[in-house]
């Protein structure tokens, strides 16, 4: 989940007020996977050879570390009944892989995710969402085509976070959004994915994932999928994750090692 600690997320979602809502729900564990996102880059980024201009909108902000740490030992010492990780989000690993090196180098954690927020438009990043309206169709399998890139590229993120993104702003509503168009390409990510052991979120923010989604990652091959209510709230915290546990079931995962682990073939 995300606090005040990302660019995106209120300062009244405290670390303090989501490990009291872990604690009530029973969750074993929680991760505070904050925004790593940048707006300026380094030279031997891959966004700078690429010869990418900027953001728009550049509302992304750096993560407090300093702040970041303090609270997340204060929790740790409150909450000892709660296994509590430390982690980022990192958007567009490919494209950064010298600067989210730079930060991991500085401000080691337990737990990266890598994400796809935003795709090249005119030698601007520009959220998906935006670059969505104008094709749709286009746009998703664009993406969808980029996330294979990005895990190829990118060895830096143990979780593949929400691997249908846009769908959370497809136009006239997700609910007219057809998964199964989009099946090849899911497939083309999955197989990468699988290949390299890493696990798949089942993200819980975005409409959440088909049975059949998620079997198309285990018939690819992947080994291991994730939970995660990518809650920027509290109230958030493990919402619907029953109904992804069935989800996840269905398509042939189990639980894994311990209840800690990710859930397994």
């Amino acid at each position: 989940m995300h606090t005040g600690w990302s660019w995106d997320t209120p300062t009244s979602s405290t670390m303090r007020r989501a490990c009291e809502r872990a604690v009530s729900l029973g969750l074993p564990a929680i991760a505070f996977t904050e925004h790593l996102d940048f707006t300026d880059w380094l030279d031997n980024d891959r966004a700078t050879t690429d010869g990418l201009l900027g953001r728009h909108p550049a509302h992304q902000l750096p993560i407090n570390v300093e702040g970041y740490f303090a609270e997340l030992t204060e929790v740790r010492e409150r909450f000892p009944e709660l296994r509590i990780w430390s982690g980022v989000e990192t958007g567009e690993p490919h494209l950064f892989a010298a600067s989210v090196a730079a930060h991991l180098r500085d401000s080691p954690v337990d737990r990266v995710l890598g994400s796809l927020h935003s795709l090249d438009l005119d030698g601007h990043l520009v959220g998906v969402g935006r670059v969505l309206y104008t094709d749709p169709d286009t746009t998703m399998r664009r993406y969808l085509g980029e996330l294979v890139e990005m895990i190829e590229e990118s060895d830096v993120f143990q979780v593949l976070a929400h691997v249908d993104f846009p769908r959370r702003y497809w136009p006239g509503g997700h609910d007219r959004y057809v998964e199964k168009d989009y099946e090849e390409e899911y497939r083309g990510v999955f197989r990468a994915l699988a290949s390299t052991g890493r696990a798949l979120e089942v993200n819980t923010t975005s409409p959440l994932a088909s049975v059949d989604q998620v079997r198309w990652f285990y018939e690819e091959g992947g080994e291991a999928v994730s939970f995660g209510s990518d809650a920027h709230a509290p109230t958030a915290i493990g919402q619907k994750f029953d109904l992804a546990v069935d989800v996840v079931e269905a398509a042939g995962f189990r639980p894994g090692r311990d209840r800690f682990d990710f859930w397994r073939r």
